[in-house]
């Protein structure tokens, strides 16, 4: 099952480090891995050789599909639920969940058949503010204090072990249709911009800061788990929303007609 998880890897400094998290992923049963942007992974520098030998027979099938790509929001676009990986604390970084209480929340959405993605952070510094943003949910793994760093395959490999052993409670039971399906995040991000949209039309956000009000609104979309046919219809409640306050600010009145319903075929 954990085939629908996708592994990725935030601005990698090292090709060994993405073969050892290859092998991690061999021993765990998952087969994606994404890079974000990384700092070394150039064919013509021999980037992608340096990590086979770590990859071991088994990863190096897993390594050889490694996708790059240039953004985050382009990594985990198709997954429905997106776990972030932080060592940080406090502020806003709450609600931090252990791999196990992680893994609690992805088997279910695994098991469904909609896809879920963990990201990791640059071995130097971990995920920024910006790149935590696109994660609906935060996990951390105990640690010593007094050595509390991880090596990235090593984090890998705790956090895929639980969703391993998870998977046992939740065998894979696909829903019976595409509106069954949860929203991913590509659709979560227009659905927070539509949303954005629509308030700024009825003069509810400031015009001058309205990300501000719009963060904790990402949070929450990302922790509802809206299906699809949900999805469908709030954005058919925010496309009407704009049109009366656009028909109001010209002083135009609405014309009557029959409503259509908010399963709107344009957003499929």
């Amino acid at each position: 099952m954990l085939q629908n998880l996708t592994v990725v890897l935030v601005k990698t400094r090292f090709p060994e480090n993405v073969g050892m998290v290859a092998r991690a992923c061999a021993n765990m049963g998952a087969r994606d891995i994404v890079l974000v942007d990384p700092e070394r992974w150039s064919e013509d520098a021999g980037d992608p050789a340096k990590a086979v030998p770590l990859a071991t027979p088994k990863g190096q099938d897993i390594l050889a599909g490694v996708r790059v790509v240039a953004t985050l929001a382009e990594a985990v676009a198709d997954c429905a639920v997106v776990f972030g990986t932080t060592a940080r604390t406090g502020g806003w970084r709450r609600e931090l969940l252990s791999p196990e209480r992680a893994a609690a929340e992805a088997c279910p959405v695994l098991a469904g058949g909609d896809r879920v993605a963990v990201v990791f952070g640059p071995e130097d510094r971990g995920l920024t503010n910006d790149e935590i943003e696109h994660c609906h949910r935060l996990l951390t793994i105990p640690t010593a204090p007094e050595a509390s760093s991880l090596n990235l395959a090593q984090a890998v490999l705790v956090v895929l072990y639980e969703c391993l052993k998870g998977t046992a409670a939740h065998p894979f039971r696909p829903g019976p249709g595409p509106d069954s399906r949860l929203a991913t995040h590509a659709e979560l991000e227009r659905l927070h911009d539509t949303l954005r949209d629509t308030l700024l039309a009825i003069d509810y956000l400031r015009a001058d800061n309205p990300d501000y009000f719009m963060m904790p609104v990402r949070r929450f979309l990302g922790r509802t788990r809206l299906r699809r046919h949900e999805f469908d219809l709030v954005m058919g409640v925010c496309r009407q929303v704009k049109r009366m306050a656009t028909l109001a600010a010209t002083g135009t009145s609405a014309p009557t007609e029959k409503k259509s319903t908010p399963d709107d075929t344009e957003d499929r």
